[in-house]
């Protein structure tokens, strides 16, 4: 008995002894993780895919920030953003074609997933011909035409219905060339930078209907006179209509008092037997052997 009394004073010793901290319940100390980085800049949509110097291009995407840099491969771009995930920005004129990886870097630096680009070769614009028409007669510089457009370069060839024909290269927006020897009619002109990469064909007229510029008195022997039909476009083959009447020709008899000589595709002599050497007015009209018919023109002579 003697010893269940002094244990329990021991206990009531040891409970009224310990610290209060000991009788409840310590509070668990937490570290918060550390705030996930915002996500790149991402990329959704690129139009257009591809595109020329000079051209403009719309990125679609997410997270580009309220600052960020477009990237071409290693040249940075100027751009515009709007809403932190539209982008907006022209190719710049000095890039060579190829293919680029096609970036953004926002402000804090982080780089979105690269895409493949396609910088294509500018395209030449043929806008006009000066001239536009020229004579099937015309001889030498006559002959020389002057291609006007843009995106012209110092290897763009030109082509006269489909072949290529030697040009000069004058500026990115003229080229000059020499219209072949060739036979009348309408004809295509292309101005090609590549393979595949030409302008829209020209038309450039040669033109082959004769032109009467002037009727004058020439030669004159016994029994007839000469008459020189000046113009243009004439042909070896030229016949002349005289009040309805043909002279000359593919077919001319070399037994007819009156003929037709050709001198060159300007010049016609008309050897003239009038029966009468009182003046009158007549007709006169040049035809080539394709059909085609100058204006009419009135002389008056014997």
């Amino acid at each position: 008995m003697k010893h269940a009394v002094s244990l329990i004073c021991l206990l009531l010793v040891c409970y009224f002894t310990v610290p209060d901290t000991l009788s409840a319940e310590q509070p668990l100390r937490t570290t918060s993780p550390p705030a996930a980085p915002p996500p790149g800049p991402s990329i959704l949509s690129i139009i257009p895919a591809q595109a020329e110097p000079g051209a403009k291009v719309v990125l679609f995407g997410a997270a580009f920030g309220d600052s960020a840099t477009v990237f071409l491969g290693s040249v940075e771009v100027q751009s515009s953003l709007a809403d932190g995930k539209r982008a907006e920005f022209r190719i710049p004129l000095q890039l060579e074609p190829g293919i680029y990886a096609l970036y953004i870097r926002r402000s804090d630096g982080a780089i979105g997933r690269p895409y493949n680009f396609t910088v294509m070769p500018l395209r030449p614009v043929l806008s006009a011909l000066s001239p536009d028409r020229v004579s099937s007669c015309a001889q030498g510089r006559e002959r020389d035409v002057i291609a006007q457009g843009q995106n012209f370069t110092n290897t763009s060839r030109l082509f006269f219905d489909g072949a290529a024909i030697r040009s000069e290269f004058v500026s990115s927006e003229a080229i000059t060339f020499n219209v072949p020897q060739v036979s009348g009619g309408l004809r295509q002109i292309q101005i090609r930078n590549g393979p595949d990469n030409s302008s829209v064909p020209v038309a450039l007229a040669l033109e082959t209907k004769p032109e009467v510029r002037q009727v004058i008195r020439g030669n004159e022997s016994v029994n007839y006179y000469e008459l020189v039909i000046q113009g243009n476009n004439f042909d070896v083959h030229s016949s002349l209509m005289v009040d309805g009447l043909q002279i000359g020709g593919k077919w001319q008899n070399p037994a007819e008092r009156e003929k037709l000589i050709y001198l060159d595709c300007t010049k016609l002599i008309y050897q003239r037997h009038p029966y009468s050497p009182v003046n009158k007015d007549f007709r006169l009209q040049v035809i080539n052997p394709g059909g085609e018919g100058s204006q009419v023109v009135t002389v008056t002579a014997p």
